[in-house]
């Protein structure tokens, strides 16, 4: 309590604040979003494009797979992608990428606008966040709901909006959770709502079960914040009381959600390890600096909440109207959360134990979040005073000027700050004279300004940020006639499951849930390590660490892996950020063995070592390569080769230029650990049978042992003949199914030309399916001589525990909701 007197009654009544304050918040957040995208000139508000690093090499292919899956327009179903990776577990990636319900608004989206869905999808999202945080704000205590509706949309367009979760969409289901489990907590504390406050936790965890568990740490911090300082009266019994039905609330909630979570888990154990990052703390000038307008960096946590709403919070430790041990508390808790993000216990803490790639201040939502609530706590019962203003002005003003050494400061930074605390200052008198003078105009005048100061500031923000981003970071270009037409020219071959098409590069990356067809192509951070492994072995390229490989124009792998299509494009300009890619597009289709086929018993059959040459020919059973030893003088490479043979270059590692003589060199980008470069062509042999290599790169060339091989295509053609001859006669293939009859009397090895990852059964004829045995790292059946089918089917790993564990949540939430409907009742 503030001791304040409010407006005497008019008479009127205004809007509900409980519905006013989250509807104005929306609404409020969502057009200054829109705004900010217009002031870059962003898609779909300007020509340029917003796909940076992940937004267009993950989160767009995967929403544009999504509308075909629910549309029923895919080959594979929950359990299993058929397009990706040669076969992939879907269901870990729904529950990573595509499991919040927001995702679902895909569908009312044409399929060639998949960029215009994810925007709606993620400004919808930041609007929820606005609306759940003002919803928040008078649930702790009684204030001016058009205060609680800026509050919230400060919250929504914070610098880790802007920064982060708009190019990374999942994670802003953490930004809605927030609010929303401390809500949960609210509830618990007051024995309020025992069934509700479980499905809210069980939403927000299969939503994005990464984020949130950071917001149930950030909503358990501002609980134990809220047990401490809501009642003073409370005895100690009745605030453990509360805490344990907020846990038991919270562990009801992740039990429902267990059906989903434990799948992801254990899909990201199989996952293709990334290498071990070791935390180093930001400099605390640039950790001061980031709570400024239009700072960017992956480096550094963004605080920014806007310079009113910063001023208010900062305003809470001399506010004399705050209950002192309010002030104490939560001003304690905040300082606390800040240095839990520079101190490598906590980080780990904060991240489930590891230290993520790449951005480092994940969590810094909820310490935005954290902040937004002390604001709130100093100005819902009145204008703080002036002691209480001067002294969050002196914090703010040490903190404006220790940051201005940080490399993160903008030349757009301190204007903003500038325009922003004059248009706040400004609101003020308006504000003190409506309490003391009740008229409408004062009240919305002190709001308007208000609103200016925040709505300003952040427009500032998501502008410089986006332009910043777009600058320093890798991009696609916006979704173009490249893709319809290799997604046409697909659709006309796609003859799954007979033989592959494999669609070829388009820029971007995920390619084949862009445009269709089943090739390797496949970014995931659920990528398997038997994938990534099998495929790097086999001479394929790579990109994130290994999570992203990319397709392979080999005619040795395209025998091995059924791709009997391949479609092949040619830019026809260089890419623009500003406009959509154009290409020529062309089709090619081979005889290929079937999906399934058949090795005989013995050992392999190829070239010894373990070179990718010779681990295509094991899987193939053929020697199809000539290996010839190579001399190396310098940067030249010389051997000697069958005449009229393809020469193939293998350098894993390897970035520069290799050029056969008489031919226009060809790039590889290997940069490891996070590129690997593809093996490729260099040309045809000449009748001389001499071959020489020129290197060209600004580094001494790492090369593997056997960096050049020969590839005959007689013998090719053979194998191809041989494999086709003995393999299956037919192939079917279900949503996470693939059964093939096979020729009568076959013996040794069924090969299936997918991965063998975790989590697949295969048969023989009527035998009991067990998991599947590996065949140089593809699925593999023992044959008798008796059988003439086989059948391999896929279950993601962890379904049945994470059923078994949802079906026992159920039931406890069940007893827990009929429990409190007897006690409600007496």
């Amino acid at each position: 309590p503030t001791g304040r007197r409010g407006p005497a009654p008019t008479g009127r009544r205004g809007p509900a604040p409980a519905t006013a304050a989250p509807l104005a918040a929306a609404l409020l957040t969502a057009v200054l979003f829109c705004l900010a995208t217009r002031l870059s000139r962003s898609h779909p508000f300007g020509p340029v494009t917003r796909n940076t690093v992940d937004l267009g090499q993950q989160y767009l292919p995967f929403h544009a797979y999504w509308r075909s899956f629910l549309l029923g327009e895919t080959h594979g179903d929950a359990f299993l992608n058929w397009n990706s990776g040669f076969g992939a577990n879907f269901l870990g990636d729904i529950g990573t990428y595509l499991s919040s319900p927001f995702d679902l608004l895909v569908v009312l989206f044409p399929a060639d606008q998949p960029e215009l869905a994810l925007y709606a999808i993620t400004t919808a999202k930041i609007a929820a966040a606005g609306a759940a945080m003002a919803l928040l704000l008078l649930r702790l205590r009684p204030g001016p709901w058009p205060l609680a509706a800026v509050l919230g949309t400060a919250y929504a367009l914070s610098g880790w909006t802007f920064d982060y979760g708009a190019t990374v969409p999942m994670w802003l289901d953490g930004l809605v959770a927030f609010p929303l489990l401390c809500l949960v907590g609210e509830w618990a504390r007051t024995a309020r709502r025992p069934v509700l406050g479980p499905l809210v936790v069980a939403l927000a965890w299969i939503a994005n079960f990464y984020t949130a568990y950071m917001a149930t740490i950030g909503a358990a911090v501002l609980l134990v914040v809220r047990l401490l300082t809501a009642e003073e009266s409370a005895t100690a019994r009745q605030r453990i009381a509360g805490a344990l039905r907020a846990a038991r609330g919270v562990l009801l909630g992740i039990g429902l959600a267990a059906p989903l979570v434990v799948v992801i888990f254990l899909a990201t154990r199989g996952a293709d390890p990334t290498p071990e990052t070791t935390f180093a703390p930001a400099s605390w000038t640039d950790l001061l600096a980031r709570f400024l307008p239009a700072t960017a960096s992956v480096e550094s946590p963004a605080l920014f909440i806007g310079t009113p709403a910063l001023l208010l919070a900062l305003t809470l430790p001399f506010n004399r109207a705050v209950a002192p041990r309010v002030r104490a508390v939560l001003t304690t808790a905040i300082v606390l959360v800040t240095l839990s993000l520079q101190w490598e216990p906590t980080h780990l803490l904060w991240h489930a134990g590891a230290s993520p790639n790449g951005i480092p201040y994940r969590q810094t939502f909820v310490l935005c979040g954290l902040l937004l609530v002390a604001a709130w706590f100093s100005a819902a019962g009145g204008v703080p005073r002036p002691a209480a203003l001067l002294g969050g002005g002196a914090l703010f003003g040490a903190l404006a000027w220790t940051a201005r050494g940080s490399v993160d400061i903008d030349r757009w930074t301190y204007p903003a700050v500038a325009a922003a605390t004059v248009l706040a200052l400004a609101a003020v008198p308006f504000a003190l004279r409506a309490v003391h003078r009740p008229a409408r105009l004062l009240p919305v005048l002190a709001v308007a300004l208000l609103v200016a100061a925040q709505g300003g500031e952040a427009l500032v923000t998501g502008k410089r940020i986006e332009e910043q981003r777009r600058a320093e970071v890798s991009w696609s270009p916006r979704i173009g006639p490249w893709h319809t037409a290799v997604a046409e020219a697909t659709a006309r071959a796609d003859a799954w499951p007979r033989y592959r098409t494999d669609p070829g590069e388009v820029p971007g990356g995920n390619d084949v849930l862009l445009v269709g067809g089943q090739g390797p192509d496949y970014y995931s951070s659920l990528t398997t390590e038997a994938t990534s492994r099998t495929l790097d072995g086999l001479g394929f390229g790579h990109y994130a660490k290994g999570r992203h490989p990319v397709t392979l124009d080999n005619p040795v792998t395209d025998a091995i892996f059924s791709i009997g299509t391949r479609i092949r494009s040619v830019p026809t300009g260089p890419l623009r950020q500003d406009e959509p890619p154009r290409a020529t597009v062309s089709v090619t289709t081979t005889p290929v063995p079937p999906l399934v086929t058949v090795r005989r018993p013995g050992r392999p059959a190829g070239h010894p070592g373990d070179s990718a040459f010779a681990v295509q020919e094991r899987l193939l059973g053929a020697s199809v390569y000539e290996l010839p030893p190579v001399t190396r003088t310098g940067r030249v490479l010389t051997a000697r080769c069958p005449a009229g043979s393809r020469l193939w270059f293998w350098g894993p590692e390897y970035r520069g230029t290799a050029t056969l003589a008489g031919e226009p060199p060809v790039e590889f980008e290997g940069k490891p650990p996070s590129v690997r470069a593809p093996m490729r062509p260099l040309g045809a042999v000449p009748a001389t049978g001499e071959v020489r290599i020129e290197l060209t790169s600004e580094t001494r060339p790492r090369l593997p042992r056997q960096p050049v091989g020969c590839l005959v295509r007689d013998r090719l053609d053979t194998a191809v003949w041989e494999l086709t001859a003995t393999g299956a006669t037919r192939v079917r293939a279900g949503g996470h199914t693939l059964t093939a009859e096979l020729p009568p009397g076959s013996t040794g090895t069924a090969v299936l030309a997918v991965p063998r990852t975790s989590g697949w059964r295969c048969a023989a004829g009527d035998a009991e399916p067990r998991p599947a045995r590996s065949y140089q790292g593809l699925l593999a059946v023992p044959l008798d001589g008796r059988a003439t089918t086989v059948g391999c089917s896929f279950r993601p790993p962890g379904v049945l525990l994470g059923g078994a564990v949802g079906t026992a949540a159920l039931l406890a939430l069940t007893a827990t909701g009929v429990l409190h409907r007897r006690r409600t009742r007496r």
